[in-house]
């Protein structure tokens, strides 16, 4: 576990340093579903707009961020959703889990009932051992539900957990 991490709220200036950290993890196209990079304005708009928006500090520096917003409307607004972006430095330290393990936190507080993931990409099993590791429920797999960078498909399995 990566030493003296800090995990808090966002502010704006942080938004350039997750505008890069979250752009990094599109471009490479084998986690997010997003094609299209954030910009300083749709970032600010895009952070701005989630439940929470929270980052992981290391030495004072942005190692990593998770956004947390309702998975669905309505009747289904009590499950929320979820998304984690580590720098490519920061991978395998332990960021990521004190991300989803704050982002469940946030996610009772906030009122949220369950936190589900609608589309973790098949061959991604470091997050997917960590979500198994934390107790969430695997619900089976799509057949081609991720469309990769270069043109490929993946299966997505979606997963959930109870707060």
């Amino acid at each position: 576990m990566e030493e003296n991490v800090g995990i808090r709220e966002y502010g704006k200036g942080d938004l350039a340093e997750m505008v890069r950290i979250w752009n990094a993890v599109v471009e490479d196209g084998n986690a997010f579903p997003q094609e299209d990079p954030l910009t300083a304005e749709s970032g600010a708009e895009f952070f701005g707009g989630q439940s929470r928006s929270a980052v992981a500090e290391v030495g004072g520096k942005i190692a990593g961020l998770y956004i947390l917003h309702p998975n669905n409307v309505g009747r289904c607004g009590h499950i929320a959703n979820a998304s984690y972006a580590v720098d490519k430095s920061a991978r395998g330290k332990g960021v990521g889990e004190l991300l989803v393990r704050d982002s469940l936190e946030q996610a009772k507080r906030l009122g949220f009932r369950i936190l589900q993931f609608n589309a973790v990409v098949s061959t991604n099993a470091r997050a997917r051992r960590l979500y198994e590791t934390l107790g969430f429920t695997p619900l089976g797999t799509i057949p081609d539900g991720f469309r990769l960078e270069d043109g490929r498909f993946e299966d997505i399995c979606p997963y959930f957990k109870v707060l």
